[in-house]
């Protein structure tokens, strides 16, 4: 095939290459089939610009060291320009020009053979000047073998070793070139062209086939920002302005790039580059895999001996795993032997769970003496590395004599760890420990019941609402060990009652296996608790007698499961007082004496408000079903709320103020709601019409803060304030009584004046003549006349003091 050429060169002899740009230069030969839009675009291409401070007439062999632009574009109507592009002195004047000769691919055309670009810039057939007459295109004879290749390869090696530092850089780079949100192009800062189109032929062996036919590139610009190739060479001081410019941007012989460059790809590549194996890229090229797939490469290069780090190894493994037909036997052991090689102490997470795939995928498919290795390393890591995600081999990995080497090493540690303090702290390292003391054959039977015991409150422990990473290990552990299975669900079962909540959690992340023929009610009450929720709705006693049931044993026979459905029900909080009885009446005192339960339905009546009135007849049910356990302040707080339940009901004995402030005092710190049910029963019988006459006056003069306010609490009342309204005969006893009484000091004092301007006066002032008429009679009937002008004068006069108005009613009194 041959193709279309074309010549651009300086216009005029004489013009060279100054400050301001390129020399004019104009197209001197252009086959006829070239349209004019390519010559539009090629002129911009095929420029030329010398070096910065390069001088307008060369000698011979400065000539020589200026730069070789080689290029291959890609042109806007698909088709393709190769070119070459270079210094020339005029021959008159000796001044500097440029001559560039290029050849024109159609779109979809191909150099001949599949010949990579760069290589056909090697063609002797490149002219420096416009031919006298045609010559043939200089891809039509491209270089053929001189016996120099070997040469040639070294050499190439040696540059590869030479920019080690770089390799990996310059391959991320130019892999990213080939994917979404890669750099606008790749600048390789070389001090000779020749450099660049040696990284150029690095780059034409690596990348995959097709791709290093199409990539674009000039070995030499003075201006890479406005290039049009993928990849740009330039020197040192073109490069100094490239900063921020988002190309990517290689200084290759300056300061060394630190760190990996996060491509394990362009890692393993250019660790096969500096091990001198280009040929490993075409073997490498035979496997199945994506373009740019690490898997391939790293495994080709582990199979020929050559080191590569931990991301390329798992890598390997990973692809190996996913592909384990690809590889003849042969290729198998070797890779395994790289894996499992001596001397490594850089392996990661993810190279060893890359590795328990592998041997997973060639456990039954390749010879046990192959894959021993491979298990050999992975109990090791699983004991010594702490890795608690690893995937295990099977038992059979392990049945030989490599097993029982193994074992002999690894025993001891394992046994060493399980009798340790802190063994079950960590739950997925002491379920690793676990199983590869079965896959060994190490009897732990002994040590068994402590680590059970230390691991299940582990299991409580820790955030999130979803499947815990150590779950799945955990399942396959009690699928694998019956006796840690029920040794495991057993310690569960004893715990649950202390921490219900926490066991049902456990069981709603985790789906443990407890269907077998162990009874353990408190994990099936756990596990039954949501729905029982779900299903009695608010109704909590409800729901506390259906997880009851799902237990299956009756609380006569195993009290604690009490303690297990209270937990669940009502976790941290006390149960309300009418939960509480029917919570006593579901089972004798012994039951919940025995659970420790009692102490349960001891808060819910001292944690309630004093307004409740099942509060009373808990705590009486209370102090005789539990004599001996409640004591000391709690029995004397109980003892309060059951002489409010004796007061309401007539059955309290006589002193009820002594006994309030008695009680009071044993039960400090009291509860409000425990000391204003007892205060607020005294005050409601004291506010009755048939009220003891003593009692009334023992809180009257006892100064008593607590008594007198819920007295005055009471009386604020709107049942108080109704009756006043509607019981002349009521409302004449309540001024009687709270103005009779004006030497019982400040606290009664300032409460009976705020109830006579505040609760009585309103009520009388609403009243019509004939009802005040009624009261004012029922006043005097009740005393003396004076008492009855007492009352007409406090209701003509405004508000006074207690004190002014009680001494006049008693000076009246006595006159009366």
């Amino acid at each position: 095939m041959s193709l279309a050429q074309l010549h651009y060169t300086s216009a005029a002899d004489g013009d060279g290459t100054g400050e301001d740009g390129p020399t004019a230069a104009r197209f001197t030969v252009v086959d006829a089939s070239i349209p004019a839009s390519v010559l539009t675009e090629a002129g911009p291409l095929l420029a030329y610009e010398a070096p910065h401070g390069t001088p307008e007439r060369l000698t011979d062999a400065a000539l020589r060291t200026l730069p070789e632009a080689l290029s291959f574009s890609l042109l806007s109507d698909g088709s393709r320009l190769l070119a070459r592009s270079v210094a020339v002195r005029s021959p008159r004047s000796s001044a500097l020009r440029f001559h560039a000769h290029a050849v024109h691919l159609p779109g979809g055309a191909r150099l001949p053979g599949g010949t990579l670009p760069l290589t056909a810039c090697r063609s002797a057939r490149w002219a420096s000047g416009t031919p006298d007459r045609p010559q043939p295109d200089p891809v039509a004879a491209l270089p053929a073998a001189t016996g120099n290749e070997a040469r040639e390869r070294e050499a190439l090696n040696d540059f590869a070793v030479s920019r080690g530092p770089w390799l990996a850089g310059v391959l991320a780079g130019l892999r990213r070139l080939h994917g979404p949100g890669g750099p606008e192009r790749v600048v390789l800062v070389e001090r000779q062209s020749a450099d660049v189109a040696r990284w150029l032929a690095l780059a034409g062996t690596a990348l995959p086939d097709g791709l290093a036919e199409r990539l674009t590139f000039t070995t030499y610009t003075r201006r890479p920002r406005e290039a049009a190739q993928q990849v740009v060479g330039v020197l040192p001081e073109d490069a100094e302005d490239l900063a921020g410019s988002g190309l990517s941007v290689h200084v290759c012989g300056g300061p060394r790039p630190e760190g990996p460059v996060g491509d394990v790809w362009a890692e393993t590549a250019a660790r096969v580059w500096r091990s001198r194996a280009p040929e490993l890229f075409r073997e490498a090229a035979a496997l199945p895999g994506e373009p740019f797939a690490a898997g391939p490469l790293a495994v080709t290069a582990l199979c020929a001996g050559i080191s590569l780090g931990t991301d390329e190894r798992a890598a390997a493994a990973g692809w190996a795993a996913e592909r384990p037909y690809a590889l003849d036997g042969k290729q198998t052991r070797q890779l395994i032997e790289a894996l499992t090689a001596p001397g490594v102490d850089d392996r990661s997470g993810p190279e060893f769970d890359a590795a328990g795939l592998l041997f997973a995928a060639l456990d039954g498919r390749s010879p046990v003496t192959t894959t021993a290795p491979l298990a050999a390393m992975l109990v090791t890591e699983a004991v010594r590395g702490g890795n608690g995600s690893l995937e295990l081999p099977g038992r059979t990995a392990f049945s030989g004599p490599e097993g029982t080497a193994v074992a002999e090493v690894l025993g001891p540690e394992i046994l060493s760890e399980l009798g340790g303090a802190g063994v079950g702290l960590d739950v997925a390292r002491t379920v690793q420990l676990l199983r590869v003391a079965r896959l060994l054959g190490v009897d732990c039977a002994e040590l068994l019941p402590q680590v059970v015991d230390r691991l299940a409150p582990t299991l409580l422990t820790g955030g999130g609402d979803g499947t815990p990473g150590w779950a799945p290990a955990l399942l396959e552990l009690m699928d694998e060990q019956f006796d840690v299975r029920t040794a495991l669900l057993g310690a569960l079962d004893r715990i649950a009652p202390e921490s219900p909540a926490g066991v049902e959690r456990l069981l709603s992340r985790v789906p443990l296996p407890f269907t077998g023929t162990q009874a353990l009610p408190h994990l099936r009450m756990c596990a039954g608790a949501p729905e029982a929720k779900a299903g009695c709705g608010e109704d909590r006693v409800a729901s506390f007698q259906r997880i009851l049931r799902a237990g299956g044993v009756s609380p006569f026979a195993e009290p604690l499961v009490l303690r297990t459905a209270a937990g669940l029900v009502w976790g941290e909080e006390a149960p309300m007082p009418a939960e509480a009885r029917l919570l006593l009446e579901a089972a004798t005192s012994d039951a919940h004496r025995a659970a420790g339960t009692w102490s349960l339905l001891v808060a819910a009546a001292l944690g309630a408000g004093a307004g409740d009135g099942e509060a009373p007849e808990l705590a009486h049910d209370l102090l005789r079903g539990f004599p001996q356990e409640t004591g000391g302040r709690v029995r004397a707080a109980l003892q309060l709320l059951a002489f409010a339940r004796d007061v309401r009901s007539g059955a309290a004995e006589p002193e009820w103020a002594e006994r309030v402030r008695a009680l009071r005092a044993e039960a400090e710190p009291v509860e409000p709601g425990v000391l204003g049910q007892a205060c607020d029963a005294v005050a409601g019988r004291l506010l009755a019409p048939e009220r003891p006459e003593a009692e009334l006056y023992t809180v009257v003069h006892s100064g008593d803060t607590d008594l007198v306010a819920a007295y005055e609490r009471a009386a604020r009342g709107e049942a108080v304030r109704a009756r006043l309204a509607a019981d002349p005969g009521y409302a004449a006893d309540c001024f009687t009584v709270w103005t009779a009484h004006p030497h019982a000091g400040p606290v009664w004092g300032a409460a009976a004046s705020g109830l006579l301007e505040e609760v009585l006066r309103p009520v009388v002032r609403k009243l019509p003549p004939d009802r005040v008429a009624a009261v004012e009679e029922a006043v005097g009937s009740s005393g003396s006349s004076g008492r009855a002008e007492a009352f007409r004068d406090w209701n003509r006069r405004e508000r006074r003091t207690l004190g002014r108005l009680g001494r006049r009613i008693a000076g009246r009194v006595r006159r009366g």
